[in-house]
């Protein structure tokens, strides 16, 4: 290849590759990538895809892009996601989201987060009364029935919904991790 061409090579990849412009403000916006920005209006939708078009989960879709595991609930699973809505977000004492989303609190928020998620698909039937269920930060939930009112580690099943990598269940609260 002659010179002139590789220079011209170069330049172009330079050019596709550069980062993002930052818009007015200083914030830049975060766009899915990997699996979580594959669109296909025909499949069964990924746990992500479901969050993220859900206006009652933007707080908890903040919180999984804050961590960078929006891709991770796009891969292939099995997951079953308990999914606050913001409502439940809302019922934690003043301030709790925000500092939680501070960058220096990502580890705390991985593992509030991670205590939402097992790597097994529990439709709501499959969830007993008296079950420990193991979350992906290595703590137990319990789940307990009340008549037809399935409970998951005191938060309120209120919907659940089939994903093509699991479950989610939609959740009146927040699962709040053991200490440690």
């Amino acid at each position: 290849m002659p010179n002139a061409a590789r220079v011209a090579a170069i330049l172009v990849l330079a050019w596709a590759c550069r980062p993002a412009e930052t818009p007015a403000g200083g914030q830049t916006e975060t766009q899915p990538s990997g699996q979580a920005a594959v669109t296909d209006n025909e499949s069964v939708k990924t746990i992500a895809r479901i969050a993220a078009e859900s206006p009652d989960h933007s707080t908890l879709v903040t919180a999984l892009q804050a961590v960078s595991y929006v891709d991770v609930l796009a891969n292939p699973g099995p997951f079953t996601v308990f999914a606050p809505v913001n409502a439940a977000f809302d019922k934690l004492p003043p301030g709790t989201v925000e500092t939680l989303l501070k960058s220096e609190n990502a580890a705390q928020l991985r593992t509030v987060l991670l205590h939402h998620v097992t790597t097994s698909a529990y439709a709501a039937e499959d969830l007993r009364d008296g079950m420990d269920v193991g979350m992906v930060d290595g703590g137990p939930v319990r789940i307990t029935r009340e008549g037809e009112t399935l409970v998951v580690g005191g938060a309120k099943v209120i919907a659940s919904v089939r994903a093509s990598n699991g479950w989610v269940h939609v959740v009146d609260g927040v699962l709040v991790p053991p200490a440690k």
